[in-house]
C-alpha cells in the first residue's frame, strides 16, 4: 500500500477560508539587519536563513497605504455600518480602473482591517465567517458563482445540485455564519452582453439580498462593460457607488510630493546592507517613467531589485541594477526605446 504524506503547511489560497484567515492574521516584521561585523561571525549555515528570511520578506514587502487604500477603507468602513440594520437595499461599493491600479490590494485590505478590528472589539464572535472573498471565474454562470462561495466556505457540495440548491445552501450558512462583508474581485469576467454574464449579474444581486452583508466589487475598468446599462445596470447603479482607481499623475507639486511619499516609503522598508538612503528618491521621476506612475509595476520593481541585490551579493539597489529588472509588458510598452533594447538584450541572451 502506498502512503502519502500530508504538507506540514498547506498554502490555501485567498479564496478559501483557510487562505484568508492567514492573510487576516498575518503581519509582516522586517528582519533585523545585523552590523557588519556580527555578519561576518555567522556560520554559513545561519547566513543562508538570515538571507533567506530577508528574501521572504522583500517578495512581500509594505502595504503601502496609498489614496486609493484610504478612500475604499474609509468609504467601506461606513457601508458597513449603514447596512448595519438594513433589511434589504443595501449600499455597496464598486472599485474599477486600470489593471496595476490597486483594486484587489485596496478591497482585500478592507476586509482584512474590518475583521481584524472587530475581533479585538469582540464585535466578532470567534467562529463566525464576517468576510468573504471570491474571484468571478471566466465566462462565470450563476452557478459557478454560488459554486466559489461554496468553496471558500468549504462546503462540499453534490454535483448533482442544482443553481438553486447551491445558492440556498450557500446563503443559509453565511447568515449563520455571521458574514457581514463580501468582496468580489475580477467583476470584468462578467460577459454582460451575454444572457449568461446578464444572469450572473443577476445572481450577484441575488446573494446581496439574501446574505446581510455589504457587497464590495473590484474590476478593470468595469464601466466599459455595460453594467450600468438598462434596466439591470440601473438597478446597480442606484445602489452602488463607484471608486475609480489610477495611475499616480506626475504633474504637479502636489503630485509629485505624493509619488515620492509613495517610493520613500518603499525605499524606507528595505533591508540591504550596502543601500544608500535616497537613492531610490532620487531616482523617483525615472521611477515614474518606468512604472507609468503603476503601483502593481512600481512594487514588482523595488522587490525584484532587492532580491537581485541580495541573491547578487551587492546588497543596494542602483538605476543599473533597475534597468535589469524586466516588468509587466504594459509597463515595458510605454517606454518604447527601452522595449526595443530589452528586446535586442533578451534576443543576445538566447543566441
Amino acid at each position: 500500500m502506498t502512503h502519502f504524506l500530508e504538507p506540514e503547511e498547506v498554502d490555501y489560497p485567498l479564496t478559501t477560508k483557510e487562505g484568508w484567515a492567514a492573510f487576516v492574521a498575518e503581519t509582516i516584521a522586517p528582519p533585523v539587519v545585523l552590523p557588519p561585523a556580527a555578519l561576518q561571525r555567522l556560520p554559513e549555515s545561519e547566513r543562508a536563513e538570515y538571507d533567506q528570511a530577508r528574501e521572504d520578506y522583500h517578495s512581500q514587502l509594505v502595504i503601502v497605504s496609498t489614496p486609493t487604500i484610504r478612500h475604499v477603507a474609509a468609504t467601506g468602513r461606513k457601508r458597513i455600518l449603514l447596512n448595519r440594520h438594513q433589511h434589504s437595499a443595501r449600499r455597496g461599493l464598486i472599485v474599477s480602473g486600470p489593471a496595476g491600479t490597486g483594486k484587489t490590494t485596496a478591497i482585500t485590505q478592507l476586509g482584512k482591517n474590518y475583521e481584524q478590528l472587530g475581533r479585538r472589539r469582540g464585535e466578532i464572535q470567534p467562529k463566525s465567517l464576517p468576510v468573504v472573498y471570491v474571484t468571478v471565474p471566466p465566462a462565470a454562470t450563476p452557478k459557478m458563482l454560488a459554486i466559489e462561495f461554496a468553496r471558500f466556505i468549504g462546503l462540499p457540495l453534490p454535483s448533482r445540485y442544482s443553481q438553486v440548491e447551491v445558492t440556498n445552501k450557500v446563503c443559509d450558512l453565511l447568515c449563520t455564519l455571521g458574514c457581514r462583508l463580501v468582496l468580489i474581485d475580477e467583476l470584468h469576467n462578467l460577459d454582460i452582453g451575454t444572457r449568461v454574464g446578464a444572469e450572473a449579474s443577476d445572481q450577484i444581486k441575488y446573494l446581496s439580498e439574501r446574505i446581510p452583508a455589504t457587497f464590495v466589487l473590484a474590476g478593470v475598468d468595469v464601466e466599459g462593460t455595460g453594467l450600468f446599462a438598462g434596466r439591470r445596470g440601473g438597478q446597480i447603479a442606484s445602489r452602488y457607488s463607484l471608486i475609480p482607481t489610477s495611475p499616480f499623475r506626475h504633474t504637479t507639486a502636489d503630485q509629485h510630493g505624493a509619488w515620492q511619499s509613495l517610493v520613500a516609503t518603499l525605499e524606507e522598508s528595505l533591508r540591504l546592507h550596502a543601500h544608500r538612503p535616497g537613492t531610490l528618491l532620487k531616482l523617483s521621476s525615472y521611477l515614474h517613467d518606468r512604472t507609468s506612475g503603476m503601483i502593481g509595476s512600481l512594487s514588482h520593481l523595488v522587490r525584484e531589485a532587492a532580491l537581485d541585490a541580495i541573491l547578487d551579493g551587492s546588497e543596494r539597489i542602483t538605476k543599473a541594477s533597475l534597468e535589469r529588472v524586466d516588468l509587466d509588458e504594459s509597463a515595458e510598452q510605454q517606454n518604447l526605446p527601452r522595449a526595443r533594447r530589452r528586446r535586442t538584450r533578451n534576443e543576445k541572451r538566447t543566441a
